[in-house]
Formats: structure tokens, sequence, C-alpha cells
């Protein structure tokens, strides 16, 4: 395992955060400030912006490495992007962030293979549906299906059963229901040996840092997080634990990395789950980044890179455990 068990106040002051982080910071909620805010200009437009490279991501650049399959699925076919490097210990299961209304398994390449080259592992990236067309149980249905496949044709697919699960905002939120599902429908709960999980919300009525994070726009806002909310799930449904996992029993669990910035409204999400997947009797460390905003793994800086390491040095460690 990698990073601390326990957390220190010194992580959650403002000055520990490095200058760089700041400015960059600083610089985006500058530059964000003057566009139309996602719910405003409407999903379909974010989506192409995404897909032209407009986004605050930059451009779109496909990796060498990556092809598409699709397996069976109850939808009809379910996409996945596979990255292979030339050596395969293991195999990372991958869940992209967008509020569950946008991204796709194509739109992080670079930043995919590079995982699949530094930790020796098979990268599947998952093209899950997304709302508003296909809301709630859509996308938990694909990612319990992607999950359950990869346990049961690992060995015969990639030559190995080393298995991680794991992905970022409402991907971690999928990872985790994945997990809770081959458990509880399945009876799986050794098949995947970690569960790298960054920045994700684990509780969709909103934690206290969401509900006080206001109209701030670095990446997310409150309004933000409550349209992707809203296209995903009806309010009534959002204490049910499939669909908000901290309410959920957490027992008989992976090893869990939780990773989260400071400057993320989905930062006690992070906490809370932690403390609850200890809680439950399964191991789980947490790594807090000073100063660090939502979707932080994408940005050109120091902090980014050392949390990137941190999460790398987990699936290593977590694909040889015994």
């Amino acid at each position: 395992m990698v990073a601390s068990q326990g957390l220190e106040r010194t992580e959650f002051d403002p000055s520990a955060a490095d200058q760089e982080t700041v400015a960059f910071v600083a610089e985006l909620e500058a530059r964000l400030s003057t566009v139309s805010p996602p719910q405003e200009v409407g999903i379909q437009a974010v989506r192409e912006a995404a897909r032209s490279g407009q986004s605050f991501f930059g451009p779109v650049v496909h990796s060498d490495i990556a092809a598409d399959r699709v397996i069976d699925s109850p939808a009809s076919g379910l996409t996945l992007r596979v990255f292979t490097p030339p050596v395969v210990k293991g195999v990372y299961l991958h869940f992209h962030g967008g509020g569950w209304a946008q991204g796709a398994s194509d739109l992080q390449d670079p930043r995919l293979e590079r995982i699949a080259n530094e930790c020796e592992v098979a990268v599947i990236s998952v093209d899950y549906r997304l709302a508003p067309e296909y809301p709630y149980p859509a996308g938990p249905d694909d990612a319990e299906t992607a999950g359950l496949w990869l346990a049961r044709n690992a060995g015969a697919e990639f030559g190995t059963e080393n298995l991680v699960i794991g992905g970022e905002s409402a991907g971690a939120h999928l990872a985790s229901v994945a997990l809770l599902r081959m458990r509880d429908r399945h009876g799986l709960t050794s098949a995947y040996k970690g569960a790298n999980l960054l920045y994700g919300a684990y509780d969709l009525t909103l934690t206290p840092s969401s509900r006080a994070w206001g109209d701030r726009y670095v990446v997310l806002s409150r309004p933000y997080i409550n349209w992707c909310l809203d296209m995903f799930v009806p309010a009534e449904r959002r204490t049910d634990p499939d669909v908000s996992p901290l309410y959920a029993d957490l027992s008989g669990l992976p090893p869990a990395l939780f990773s989260v910035g400071t400057v993320d409204p989905l930062l006690d999400d992070t906490l809370f789950m932690h403390a609850r997947w200890l809680a439950a009797g399964n191991e789980a460390n947490i790594a807090v980044h000073p100063g660090l905003p939502h979707a932080f793994p994408l940005m050109p800086l120091k902090a980014s890179e050392q949390a990137n390491a941190i999460c790398n040095e987990f699936i290593r460690l977590a694909i040889s455990r015994d």
C-alpha cells in the first residue's frame, strides 16, 4: 500500500499547496469565469467541445497501443478500449469521469497508455452508456457487466488474474458500485486485488463540502454537480446504496487507495468513503493533495505527476499481492 493511512491537518492548509499549483488553479478559475457553464450550454455542446479538443483539457490524442473491442452485454454490446503494453502482469479496469453524462473511453489515451507501460498492466477503459439518454441504472449496469466479464475472462484473455479496478469522479463511483454488485449478485469477493478511486462521488445527496461549495467554478460547481445528478438519477433514489455507495455495507471489498485534492467540492466524499471502507474491515489508504482541483491527473503540474505516481505505485503493488 502507498500514501498515509492517517491524515494531517497541514494537508488541508491552503499554504501547503505549491506555487505552481496555486497559480494554475487561479488561472483556470479565471478562464472558466469567462465562458458559459456546462449547464447553460447543454450536454451536447459539452461533449462536442471535448471531442473537438476545445475543452480546457485540450486536443484529443489517440494511442497506438489502444484497440476497441465489443463484449456481450444486456444492452446489446459494450465497447472496451484496451491498452496492451509489451509486458502484461495484470489488468486495470478503468471507468472515466464526466458526471455520468460526458467523457468517453478514448479521451484520455496518453494517461492510460502511461499507466499501462509504467505498471505493466493491460488497461481496459469502459465506454459505458451516458445520461441523460441512458440514466441510472444504465451506467452501473455497464460497470457490472465489464467487471464481471473481466473477472471471468482475464486469464484466457490476458494471461493473468491480477486485477485492479478504478476510475475518476463518476468513474470512481461506478467502480465502487461494480464491486458491490459483483459481491452481492455474483459472490465475487476476491476477483480484484485493489481499487484505485480518485475523487469519487459516493453520496449523491451531496456531502457537506459539495453543499457548501456554491457557484465557484473550478472544473466543478454546485450548480454543475446538481445538473449532472439530475440527468443521472431522480432525487428520491439517491439514498439507495446502489446509487450512493457510501450508504452500502462495504465489507468484503479489496484494498483501496482514495485520492483527492483539497480544491474539490467532492473532498468530503473521499474523506467519508475512506473512513467507511476502513470501518467495514477493509484495507484503505488515502492521499490528500494540497491545492489540487477536480480532474488533476490530466493537468500539467508537478503535483499532478506526484499524485499520479502514487496511484501507479498502488496499482503495481496491488497486482503483486498474493
